[in-house]
């Protein structure tokens, strides 16, 4: 029983069959009944049906709801990190220190926050009408959410939504649907009524475009590729519907040439292999100052020759697997094209031999004297892999972070105040760290630019995609016979 629909789990109608499978071991750990149309449906259903209550609830209501699922979560922690480990392969330091308590506090932080839903202050702007603007939610969201953050990113999209009154249907990707089930199941258990969050286990082109179609959804929400998000983007238009993009990154790394050396290179190691660098905002690309860069990319290399590769599971493990086999061959053919085309493979370039190799491992890669146009700079791998290349000036190093299509994540390392206002201001992306790269907190928003799609996850700037602004206005005269009524009468 893999759908989550009205306050419970309930059969698919179909016969399809999904194994999810443990990357690290290639076993199954469970199989997953697809949803189809019909599951969908009933899901939007059951979304419509709950939405009059749950939008006419007082901000109250809904902040206790959400306090008492950040308790709920916090007594089940344990369990949310294991199975979230057990179906993406994730080390379980990362689970259970990053993405579990990352999404804890998020629900703590909607808590707050649904009871922050402001409008602009009154006032008097014509001189004879009062003006009020009120904050509405939309209506039912579909939302679709990725494999590599499976619990946190379903959480991004949950949470806002709710917290400003709509109901929610969330599709997870296919193969890692456990922890966005538990979290709904857990979700009632807080007290969430039926109908609020309901959650299709199903494939993108069958439950995805069913959810995104679907007349009574007014609002779509997706997290995935810039591929996916277009073809999402197009399906919606014909709606028309609200649409909230969160796509691809190719995150540069910028080394001006009076950075904290140390600093930087364990950033960077840091940064490109988190998640086993299936992150959007992990660094792909470090462009470093010629006169740093031999010592930049000699201390990279040395930093990842210490990363242990193992069980996810051990705690010692510092990367786990890739995704999927298919996630592997993937990744593997970005490094050998790049191979075959001059780059040099200076460290990893490989998949792990003896117990690793029945898992979707890869090793930490670094790879320099890759063309600036070249797929490996410009595409999103999505897998162990950095890229260091070097640039002489100042405007060279930042017109060469902005020379892909993509804009979510960036960061730039200097010492120089000036060099850093300079890159926060000239560097196009969605969020630019200084002297950093990775971290998020809750209070602050997340989205991109360009090709990395637009909106807000997080943050109270989310609200601004999952409600709808409305202007009231008051007439303050009592006249029967306004003042613009001359512009109709002659007398």
């Amino acid at each position: 029983m893999h759908q989550f629909v009205a306050g419970r789990r309930r059969e698919a109608a179909t016969s399809e069959r999904h194994d999810v499978v443990d990357p690290a071991t290639g076993l199954t750990v469970e199989t997953v009944a697809l949803a189809g149309p019909a599951e969908v449906d009933a899901a939007v259903s059951a979304a419509r049906s709950a939405f009059p209550e749950w939008s006419g609830a007082a901000p109250v209501e809904r902040a206790a709801v959400l306090t008492r699922l950040a308790a709920v979560l916090e007594d089940r922690a344990e369990d949310m990190a294991r199975l979230e480990s057990r179906q993406t392969g994730k080390p379980i330091r990362l689970s259970s220190g990053f993405d579990v308590p990352g999404t804890i506090d998020n629900v703590a932080f909607f808590a707050g926050a649904a009871r922050n839903l402001e409008g602009r202050a009154a006032a008097e702007y014509s001189g004879d009408h009062t003006s009020l603007v009120r904050r509405e939610a939309i209506g039912v969201v579909g939302s679709i959410a990725p494999w590599n953050y499976p619990l946190q990113m379903a959480a991004w999209k949950v949470l806002p939504a709710i917290a400003a009154g709509n109901t929610i249907v969330l599709k997870p990707a296919e193969l890692t649907p456990l922890t966005a089930l538990l979290f709904a199941e857990l979700a009632t258990e807080a007290g969430l009524p039926d109908g609020v969050l309901n959650v299709v286990s199903g494939t993108g082109p069958v439950a995805g475009e069913a959810l995104v179609t679907h007349p009574e959804v007014d609002m779509v929400s997706f997290t995935g590729s810039s591929g996916v998000g277009r073809r999402v983007m197009t399906l919606a238009a014909a709606g028309p519907k609200r649409v909230h993009l969160e796509l691809g990154g190719k995150a540069p790394f910028v080394v001006f040439d009076d950075a904290d050396l140390e600093a930087a290179v364990q950033g960077a190691v840091a940064a490109a292999l988190i998640n086993t660098g299936q992150d959007c905002t992990a660094a792909t690309r470090a462009y470093v100052q010629r006169p740093l860069y031999d010592a930049f990319v000699s201390g990279v290399a040395d930093v990842m020759d210490t990363v242990r590769l193992g069980d996810p599971f051990d705690p010692t493990t510092d990367q786990g697997p890739l995704i999927s086999g298919r996630q592997q061959e993937r990744v593997a053919g970005f490094v050998e094209r790049a191979r075959a085309a001059g780059a040099k493979i200076v460290r990893g370039g490989a998949v792990p031999g003896g117990a690793l190799a029945r898992g979707a491992y890869y090793e930490p890669t670094l790879v320099t004297g890759a063309a600036q146009r070249s797929e490996i700079v410009q595409d999103e791998v999505f897998g162990p892999v950095l890229v260091v290349l070097p640039f002489d000036s100042d405007d060279q190093g930042i017109e060469l972070a902005n020379d892909t299509p993509y804009g979510l994540a960036a960061s730039a390392w200097t010492r120089d105040v000036f060099r850093s206002l300079r890159a926060m201001r000239q560097i196009r992306a969605g969020c630019v760290w200084l002297n950093d790269h990775i971290p998020i907190i809750s209070e602050m928003p997340h989205g991109g630019y360009k090709a990395s799609g637009f909106g807000k996850d997080m943050s109270l700037y989310s609200f601004d995609e999952y409600t709808n602004v409305k202007h009231v206005m008051y007439d303050t005269t009592g006249a029967a016979r306004k003042q613009w009524h001359r512009t109709i009468f002659s007398s």
